[in-house]
């Protein structure tokens, strides 16, 4: 039932986009009144032969990501694309973790282009990121969708392109430990919680942080990117939360006097 009306409202709103709006005029005879199959894969970067089984009710529900993207093609409100994640299975009620990025909250992210940014949501899955942000800390869309989580990185994989002394190591990982703990008391019966949490005990650190039940909101941290072609990038992380929507904004600026914002230029 919800693929099935997924799939009629994709073919509702793919009907209603005037071609002419998104640069797609041609002199050619249309057999629909708005955008082609093709033409809506090509705006939102995935195949034809996707949008098909999407609005046919063949194809498993799309992850965030395709429904953001398509969200972008189709030009929907922020309303509209809250109810496109909603038929996708991405519930956001009030037991559950926010991970709606509003339209413009991706365009403010966007235009921020001197600095990487980032969107997390409360548990530290990343959600959204400018273009700086994957030149500087490697391409997200390169990593599995379920490993891209800013705890799970730190505490199982190490992201090669960050290096923290021991002392900003150890405040990082108790100031999100704390975040999480305070996550877990304001969402107890998401199941994506105990999930996360269950997953990283099997990690030492975790596992004692964990057992110091300390609960805070994590808010800023500093790390040296390592860049393969500009070298070593210093920087400060500020966080940002959203109001209503538990969302938080990295927001990485060049430490003063250390030659990064030249850094962050030439990769911009």
């Amino acid at each position: 039932m919800v693929v099935n009306e997924l799939g009629a409202t994709l073919r509702t709103w793919r009907d209603r986009v005037d071609p002419a709006a998104v640069g797609l005029a041609d002199a050619s005879p249309r057999r629909v009144a708005g955008l082609r199959r093709g033409e809506l894969a090509m705006l939102a970067g995935i195949s034809t032969e996707y949008v098909a089984r999407l609005e046919q009710g063949r194809a498993a529900t799309p992850s965030a990501q395709v429904c953001a993207s398509l969200a972008r093609a189709l030009r929907l409100s922020d309303d509209e694309e809250a109810h496109l994640m909603r038929l996708a299975g991405f519930a956001t009620g009030p037991d559950r973790i926010p991970r709606l990025v509003p339209g413009s909250l991706r365009r403010v992210v966007d235009h921020l282009g001197a600095n990487p940014v980032a969107v997390y949501d409360a548990l530290w899955r990343l959600l959204h990121w400018n273009g700086l942000f994957a030149a500087v800390f490697g391409d997200p869309d390169g990593v599995p969708a379920d490993d891209r989580n800013a705890l799970l990185v730190q505490f199982e994989s190490r992201n090669p392109r960050v290096r923290q002394t021991d002392a900003e190591r150890a405040y990082f990982e108790q100031s999100l430990v704390a975040d999480l703990r305070a996550t877990s008391v304001r969402y107890p019966h998401d199941p994506d919680v105990a999930a996360l949490v269950s997953r990283l005990a099997g990690n030492d650190r975790f596992r004692r942080l964990w057992a110091l039940r300390a609960v805070a909101e994590h808010d800023s941290a500093h790390k040296t990117a390592v860049h393969p072609r500009v070298g070593d990038i210093p920087l400060d992380a500020d966080v940002l939360t959203t109001l209503n929507t538990d969302l938080r904004v990295v927001v990485l600026t060049p430490r003063p006097g250390t030659g990064a914002r030249r850094k962050l230029d030439r990769l911009g």
